[in-house]
């Protein structure tokens, strides 16, 4: 009998370890309820824990592309079993493809409930009626107006103008976009790491990690084209292209709000003639996509959402259920009509200190930093959902940080609210995940493994 050489057998293992993957990845998307935590915690486990030994045991680069897309095109026909927001995609979509604005009207006020007034403006189209009573009890926030922008409504538009009358067909197409978008992430994210002298071997750990996977292209998330956009804008920057990165800015924005917190970080990177264009690049941009949309209710219904945002909303926090636990103690109630808008605050606050005191302002070292200051957000944020957390997951790529990792597999423990109607948290599972979250951070900042500033406490060097 031949013996096999040295590198066939991890070769087997790892095709062994990659089938397993994909009935794994079956399961969650065929087989799987939100409700169902424990068989869902299992399969999260055999995921994650193989995704570890496949990057521990060096995955050839090719064979984790052609994986990752694998992987992804598994979930095409699925329903998102994890998440309904998709039923607010559709109502959204379903009213611009009628010609309705859909940050216009709440969906309460829109659909014909007994004793409700009817807004000048209601959509009129029987077919259209019928399908806004028939997804109206799916709706998790029929009260609130819509907060998703332009990008987003596009998107949802189209999808429901091509399959307007089909649940499947409308998912299907966003799907491809997400698809899209997360191949335009892969090919973007070996090139970056190329042009920063990286291993490109690093794209791996963000196109394989199952947060990533089961989130954006299984549950539906559109941080996949916020990623995609910010990927874009710092490749363009790099190459000195400022008024098209100040674009791709642009489209991130106008996809999700959070990429504005950038903003702070760029303005050292930028020479004034570039800041120029790159301002006008994005303004420019924002004013197209948003013109389409505006109306003399459009600014204060989405201020209205986002304010609700901030002071009603709460999941899987860490500081903020302290600080809710010292006010409830303190005043009597829930304070996070106080505690949330102060958070944000500071947030915005650390952002011009990262900025100010970051002693290398580089292309290179940009993800770096922004890694930080999104983890300063998600620390203090009142509402941190799994899937809030996979750009982290995407800038620690080009660090050597291991804690975004380590977070996006114990994000999921916050499923566990899921397990009844009632979508009742587990405080003592929410402490374990920020608690092994903190010490794997403190670990990654002790190594020096987060970049140089002024502010921290130990001395980092700025290469490492």
């Amino acid at each position: 009998m031949r013996s096999h050489g040295p590198q066939e057998t991890p070769r087997a293992l790892h095709w062994a370890a990659l089938l397993l993957s994909a009935g794994a990845y079956g399961f969650l998307a065929y087989a799987t309820q939100r409700a169902a935590f424990p068989q869902l915690l299992g399969l999260l486990l055999v995921v994650f824990g193989l995704y570890a030994w496949l990057l521990k045991t060096g995955l050839a680069l090719r064979t984790g592309l052609a994986t990752a897309l694998v992987l992804r095109l598994l979930w095409l026909p699925a329903l998102p079993a994890l998440s309904d927001d998709y039923h607010r995609f559709r109502w959204d979509g379903l009213l611009l493809s009628h010609g309705v604005n859909p940050y216009q009207y709440r969906p309460d006020e829109l659909v014909a409930l007994p004793a409700a007034p009817q807004p000048a403006g209601r959509p009129k189209h029987t077919q259209l009626a019928a399908e806004l009573q028939s997804l109206y009890p799916r709706l998790n926030s029929p009260h609130y107006y819509s907060v998703y922008p332009p990008v987003c409504q596009v998107l949802f538009g189209t999808a429901a103008w091509v399959s307007p009358a089909s649940e499947t067909g409308f998912v299907l197409l966003l799907r491809v976009c997400v698809l899209v978008a997360e191949m335009a992430s892969a090919a973007l994210l070996v090139a970056l790491l190329r042009h920063f002298s990286q291993p490109p071997q690093r794209a791996l750990w963000y196109l394989l990690n199952p947060l990533v996977i089961v989130e954006l292209t299984g549950n539906l998330h559109f941080e996949a084209l916020v990623i995609s956009f910010l990927l874009l804008m710092l490749w363009l920057l790099a190459r000195g292209q400022a008024a098209a990165g100040g674009m791709a800015l642009a489209l991130a924005v106008a996809t999700k709000l959070l990429p504005l917190l950038v903003l702070p970080l760029l303005v050292r990177r930028l020479s004034i003639r570039q800041l120029s264009w790159f301002g006008a690049g994005l303004a420019g941009m924002l004013v197209a996509l948003f013109v389409p949309f505006l109306s003399p209710e459009l600014l204060q219904n989405i201020s209205r959402s986002l304010n609700l945002y901030f002071r009603n909303f709460e999941f899987n926090a860490s500081f903020y259920y302290l600080l809710r636990a010292a006010g409830q103690w303190y005043y009597g109630y829930n304070a996070i009509a106080r505690i949330g808008p102060t958070l944000a605050l500071t947030v915005a606050l650390g952002g011009l200190g990262l900025a100010a005191t970051e002693r290398r302002s580089t292309w290179a070292t940009l993800p770096r930093t922004l890694l930080l200051l999104l983890t300063l957000y998600f620390l203090l944020a009142t509402t941190v959902h799994p899937w809030y957390l996979t750009p982290l997951v995407l800038l620690s790529v080009f660090t050597q940080a291991r804690y975004a990792l380590v977070w996006s597999g114990l994000a999921v423990l916050s499923y566990a609210a899921y397990r009844t109607a009632a979508y009742s948290e587990n405080l003592w599972l929410v402490a374990v995940e920020y608690a092994v979250v903190l010490t794997v951070l403190l670990y990654d900042a002790r190594q020096r493994r987060l970049g140089s500033f002024a502010i921290l406490p130990w001395r980092n060097q700025p290469g490492r």
